[in-house]
C-alpha cells in the first residue's frame, strides 16, 4: 500500500473532454484525507472511502475547496486552491485526494503524498497549497 503524488491520468483525459470546469462555482472540488494504508496514485480514477481518514473533526469526503481562478504563466496553465483546515480535529493522514464532487463518478484530479503521517490532536489539520505560479501551483499543465 502506498500513496504516490500524481495528477490522475483519467483527469488528463477528462479535461480534454471538458468534464471539469474550475471557473464554475457549481463544480465542487474537495480534499479527502487518507491513511498510510491507502493505495492512491496516477491510476486512481475516483474518490473512495477505502482507508479514508476518520476521527474527531473529520467527515467523509473531507473539505470543499476554494478554487483560485485558472491562469497562465509563460507556456504553463495553472490553478490552485486556498489552504484548507479541519479545525479542532484529532486525525492522522498520510495523503489527500482532490476530486470533483460534482462529477458523476467523483472523479480524482490529483493525489497528494505528505511524505509521512501528519496528525492533529484537538487542533487544526491544514493543507497548505504551494504558491500559484508556473513552478509551484498544485495543478500545472506545461
Amino acid at each position: 500500500m502506498a500513496i504516490t503524488q500524481a495528477m490522475a491520468t483519467s483527469f488528463k483525459q477528462e479535461i480534454l473532454e471538458a468534464e471539469h470546469d474550475f471557473t464554475n462555482a457549481a463544480h465542487t472540488m474537495r480534499a479527502a484525507l487518507y491513511t498510510s494504508s491507502a493505495t492512491l496514485n496516477a491510476a486512481t480514477t475516483a474518490y473512495t472511502v477505502t482507508n479514508e481518514t476518520s476521527g474527531a473533526g473529520y467527515v467523509a469526503k473531507g473539505n470543499a475547496l476554494t478554487n483560485v481562478t485558472p491562469t497562465t504563466s509563460g507556456t504553463t496553465a495553472l490553478t490552485d486552491f486556498s489552504d484548507t483546515t479541519w479545525s479542532s480535529s484529532t486525525i492522522t493522514a498520510r495523503g489527500s485526494m482532490i476530486f470533483n464532487d460534482t462529477h458523476a463518478s467523483d472523479a480524482c484530479v490529483i493525489v497528494l503524498d505528505f511524505g509521512s503521517d501528519k496528525s492533529s490532536s484537538s487542533g487544526d489539520f491544514t493543507i497548505q497549497f504551494p504558491t500559484a505560479d508556473a513552478s509551484n501551483a498544485i495543478i500545472r499543465i506545461a
